[in-house]
């Protein structure tokens, strides 16, 4: 959801891809990473913003952002709607922050909870 109201304020040439990729499991992190859906762009030489949705630990992008660099982008930048961090971990690079969070479990707004809460269009805090 979060990708979908950007894209609609972009207006210059873009493209979206998607990738997916896991370290929660419940409310407790795996302590791995997960590929899904993987990325299936060749970036050389392209300007690439990605969108995240949350960051807490970093872990997820701390082990992803060296696929991306290998393909040698022209340009990186990260965005995250939601950062909670007293949580990070992980030195990432994020240019641009929506809202930085406590360290509290949310859904909806694209967000889930064992797959589950996606649709909410607002972002609620599950009860502790």
């Amino acid at each position: 959801m979060f990708a979908a109201d950007i894209f609609k304020h972009l207006t210059v040439d873009s493209e979206v891809s998607f990738i997916k990729l896991a370290s929660y499991k419940g409310l407790n992190s795996t302590g791995s990473v997960t590929t899904a859906i993987g990325l299936d762009t060749d970036l050389h030489g392209r300007h690439v913003v990605i969108l995240e949705d949350i960051i807490d630990t970093g872990k997820t992008l701390h082990h992803f952002l060296p696929q991306l660099q290998h393909q040698q982008p022209a340009s990186l930048k990260i965005v995250t709607l939601l950062h909670k961090a007293e949580m990070t971990k992980y030195d990432v690079p994020i240019d641009y922050t929506g809202f930085v969070i406590p360290n509290k479990f949310v859904v909806g707004y694209g967000l889930d909870y064992d797959g589950l809460g996606r649709n909410y269009k607002e972002i609620y805090q599950l009860a502790d």
